[in-house]
């Protein structure tokens, strides 16, 4: 998927092989079985171009990062523990995008932090669940493996 992502365009087999090629080496029936099964799990969409086909992102990367966050997060029996934990995870680099992510979508004049009391009791539930040694500063195999594709 990063190859299509990058791209942003339909893409055929042979474009995404050379491209994979410059790092290792690759089968072409690798990528053209890769493509595949992404197509069948609806990720991309095809058109027939000749006897080959080309490939489409069927939404951006931005996106689908939001799908598994928004999917991660309504699996939490505590909603606001979960986002006070992951919020605990990011860097100040990133905890900066999140409140001008929060600027863009509620406007400047609607953005209010929670009351003292709220955050709090999100925060010490957060660290209850929170099982010792768990926190990490980074989270290796997250977002999946079809994400290098």
């Amino acid at each position: 998927m990063t190859r299509v992502w990058k791209w942003n365009r339909p893409v055929t087999v042979r474009e995404v092989l050379e491209d994979l090629q410059q790092e290792r080496s690759i089968a072409y029936t690798t990528v053209m079985t890769v493509l595949d099964n992404l197509h069948q799990k609806g990720w991309v969409r095809r058109e027939a171009e000749g006897r080959a086909y080309r490939y489409e992102a069927v939404s951006t990367r931005a996106a689908y990062a939001a799908a598994l966050m928004n999917d991660a997060w309504s699996q939490s029996d505590n909603p606001a523990a979960a986002l006070v934990a992951f919020f605990g995870m990011m860097s100040e680099e990133q905890r900066q995008a999140l409140r001008d992510a929060v600027r863009i979508v509620q406007g400047p004049e609607t953005v209010q932090a929670p009351a003292p009391r709220q955050q709090e009791a999100a925060q010490e539930e957060a660290a209850q669940q929170e099982a010792p040694g768990a926190r990490q500063e980074e989270n290796p195999g997250s977002a999946g493996a079809a994400d290098e594709r």
